[in-house]
């Protein structure tokens, strides 16, 4: 059976990667995946074949994948963090009607649970996950989740808070959360996760606007529960009170 599997590799360093996605890997002929990524994962599997392409090339990788393991080799295709979640498995799986191949998804860490890891257990009752990212989809439709998810009280993860075209999108992000929390809500910044120059810190949410963050910066916004406990992160579960 000719078979693609697409496989989220967490942050890009090997202990990140899941036993399935580690042994996906061990077992590929061809590796597929964005330059970056690719070159995260070559140490850990030198003698594997590899297929690169650039951003702004994901089709492009899509259609690659496909056609090799059209040709019955054993192909992985790697995505950062989960595969599923702002990654390759989605159009994969749109274009391979066009192809025999069977694919195979394999979940992946993604920086919302590793950054969290990192700053303690913000996440532990409900939240969102944004990316304010407009390339692919609209800013009015990204103020709409932000909105909501404020209004809902949800704790936030933010991917993708800035770039150098988006230099304010954090600032008006923070803006949109200040209408529905304090200036003191608990947020946190995870940096590099898993990679060389991980960093975190804490910070209030009238400060974290004019933070200047990246595109290697996860942003998470607290929830009115979310406290610090013991220099950490959290958003109790509620069991104290029970």
């Amino acid at each position: 059976m000719k078979k693609l599997t697409v496989a989220g590799i967490g942050a890009g360093n090997y202990e990140g990667l899941t036993i399935a996605a580690a042994r996906a890997l061990e077992g590929a002929d061809v590796i597929v995946g964005y330059t970056v990524y690719c070159d995260l994962m070559k140490p850990y599997f030198p003698d594997k074949t590899w297929i690169s392409t650039p951003m702004m090339k994901e089709l492009e990788r899509c259609r690659l994948a496909l056609e090799t393991a059209e040709e019955g080799k054993n192909t992985v295709m790697i995505c950062s963090g989960d595969a599923g979640i702002y990654g390759m498995a989605s159009p994969v799986l749109e274009l391979a009607e066009e192809y025999g191949a069977e694919i195979e998804i394999l979940p992946g860490v993604t920086a919302a649970c590793s950054g969290a890891a990192l700053l303690g257990s913000p996440l532990t009752a409900d939240f969102a996950v944004i990316s304010l990212s407009d390339l692919l989809t609209p800013w009015e439709v990204i103020e709409k989740r932000l909105e909501a998810a404020a209004s809902g009280d949800f704790a936030a993860v933010l991917y993708n808070p800035a770039s150098r075209k988006r230099a304010d999108y954090l600032e008006k992000a923070c803006g949109i959360f200040l209408k529905y929390r304090a200036s003191e809500t608990v947020c946190g910044i995870a940096r590099n996760i898993g990679r060389e120059g991980e960093a975190w810190e804490l910070l209030p949410l009238g400060a974290l606007k004019d933070y200047a963050a990246d595109m290697f910066t996860t942003v998470f916004i607290g929830s009115s529960a979310t406290r610090i406990v013991g220099g950490k992160m959290v958003t109790p579960r509620g069991y104290r009170h029970e």
